[in-house]
């Protein structure tokens, strides 16, 4: 029989043992679950879902399809069926707090678990302060008290629907809002990371002037630039985006004075005062929803066109001439990300990444170019993901080229990660004005050209081209991987003027449980005896192949 004295040792070493358990148990379920998160691979940044790598295959819901679980009942076939795995999702302040410290998350509980019997991943997109500039998403008790919740002014003093940045009040209301949003999700979402990532407000800008009158703003015009930013300037010189550099540069590098002091007097000026302003509000934002939960968390921008200025378009947002100015202000956010409604696709994304930053395109216009252009966003840029606004507007899911290309990447998605920023990936994309680039791969000169090049398709006739698109993986010694449509290669060795380049082998072929299977071999016809690798215009295939040179 045990004693009194050794029962209680007993005791004591029972409970070191089970809490010594539940740790280990609490530690492994940690790490099984840890929250998404960016993780730099080599020259890029990937996106970690379940400790794994994930790319973004998406698509944004239009504005107001997501207020209602009855009119979502149709869009969760159409979506499941372009083959994407997220999907971008507004959740409006109006709607989660009706009434002041009053939530309602049954909206978000309800999308949550439709995307998870989806198999579906969630990007959440906080349409708080502003949406598109304006404040229309805020809620009724907001918008019906100015004196409490003061909104911007004009050069002429006329107050517009866009709540100013320069109000406490305004940043508190919606900072606690966002706040119980992130607590919200951790509480219901934190095992099974059904959300992924967080955009904070959408398309932030400044209209119809380029700044704030407002008094409260008025007066922080008036005040000294402040040290933060001015420590940023001199840290960052020559690292500072041309645009911004030449600003501070044509005014003599000043380090001290108010604002038209030290960047001259200007729209220009007005721009970037309030970039800073914009930045700050949002960056306390994310701050206190990070505390809260913190997942990934990035803003968008509405890019601006040519020949305009700042208050003819939305300015002051998170665009590449102000990068620095969101960057110095805003260190808690993530990146900055594009929206497209323009076609200058490859002329915005390099401004985005020319300081090293991650891409993802979070809204493009759902138009023909969508499938060219997500491969190539993923291919050349490495980009997190691709995703076109109102995903849910096609009749024929089955029919989009963009799921066909969906497909194509949700198989090869393994291969893609292991290989990203090591120099071993390139996409390509091509049109009636770009038929052509030549890129190096290893020992080899590959020669990309639009699939209409040869001629041998009637449409090679027509005064425009379909856009077409295709990344290439550089596996292992002259082992490549080919996914696309409409692009069509050549290759030749590197450095010789006697040997050529040779296809040892081709295949089409699918990937299935993440292996490699071949449908076709191709060494035929579909290579055109050698001389080619091509997946024809209006196709959509993954092949394998094997270089070799000889003389």
């Amino acid at each position: 029989m045990l004693t009194k004295i050794t029962t209680i040792k007993m005791n004591k070493i029972y409970k070191i043992v089970f809490f010594s358990i539940a740790l280990f148990t609490y530690q492994i379920s940690f790490c099984q679950n840890q929250i998404p998160h960016l993780l730099k691979q080599g020259k890029t940044t990937q996106l970690i879902v379940g400790n794994q790598p994930f790319l973004i295959l998406g698509g944004e819901l239009g504005n107001s399809s997501a207020t209602s679980k009855e009119y979502m009942n149709s869009v969760w076939p159409k979506i499941k069926g372009m083959h994407l795995n997220t999907v971008l999702i507004p959740i409006y302040w109006e709607l989660l707090e009706p009434e002041e410290n009053n939530f309602d998350f049954a909206l978000v509980d309800q999308l949550i678990l439709e995307a998870r019997k989806n198999n579906m991943k969630i990007v959440f997109l906080w349409f708080a302060s502003w949406k598109n500039s304006m404040s229309s998403h805020a809620p009724d008790w907001v918008k019906l008290n100015q004196d409490r919740f003061p909104r911007i002014k004009d050069d002429k003093g006329l107050s517009h629907e866009i709540l100013t940045p320069f109000s406490d009040s305004n940043l508190q209301a919606d900072l606690i809002a966002f706040e119980k949003l992130m607590q919200h999700i951790k509480l219901i979402d934190s095992q099974e990371n059904t959300v992924i990532m967080m955009q904070v407000e959408n398309e932030i800008g400044m209209l119809p002037t380029a700044r704030d009158y407002h008094p409260l703003a008025k007066e922080s015009f008036k005040k000294e630039v402040p040290k933060d930013l001015i420590n940023y300037l001199q840290q960052h010189k020559n690292k500072l985006v041309p645009e911004f550099f030449e600003i501070w540069k044509t005014n003599g590098f000043k380090t001290k004075g108010n604002w038209e002091s030290v960047f001259g007097k200007g729209k220009h000026t007005d721009e970037l005062f309030m970039a800073w302003y914009y930045s700050k509000f949002t960056n306390k934002i994310i701050e206190a929803g990070k505390n809260m939960y913190p997942l990934p968390m990035f803003v968008n921008a509405a890019l601006n066109r040519p020949g305009k200025e700042p208050g003819e378009y939305p300015s002051a947002g998170p665009l590449p001439h102000l990068m620095d100015l969101w960057k110095a202000a805003g260190p808690t956010i993530d990146f900055l990300a594009p929206d497209f409604y323009n076609p200058r696709f490859k002329h915005w994304n390099d401004l985005y990444v020319r300081q090293g930053d991650p891409l993802f395109i979070p809204e493009h216009k759902f138009d023909k170019t969508v499938a060219a252009k997500s491969l190539y966003a993923i291919g050349h840029y490495e980009a997190l993901g691709f995703s076109p606004f109102s995903i849910e507007s096609t009749n024929k899911p089955e029919d989009e080229p963009l799921g066909k290309v969906y497909n194509l990447l949700t198989q090869i998605t393994p291969i893609i990660s292991e290989y990203q920023g090591k120099d071993k990936i390139e996409g390509v994309l091509f049109d009636k004005e770009n038929q052509e680039i030549v890129k190096e791969f290893g020992n080899y000169e590959f020669t990309f050209k639009h699939d209409l090049t040869l001629g041998w398709n009637p449409s090679a006739k027509d005064d425009d081209w379909p856009m077409t698109g295709a990344i290439i993986i550089h596996t292992e010694n002259d082992e490549f991987y080919f996914v696309g449509t409409g692009v069509v290669i050549t290759v030749k060795p590197i450095g010789s003027t006697t040997n050529k380049a040779g296809i040892l082998k081709a295949d089409e072929g699918i990937f299935e449980n993440n292996k490699w299977k071949t449908i076709r071999h191709l060494n035929g016809d579909q290579t055109h005896q050698g001389r080619h690798i091509r997946i024809p215009f209006g196709e959509y295939s993954i092949q394998k192949f094997k270089l070799y040179t000889y003389k």
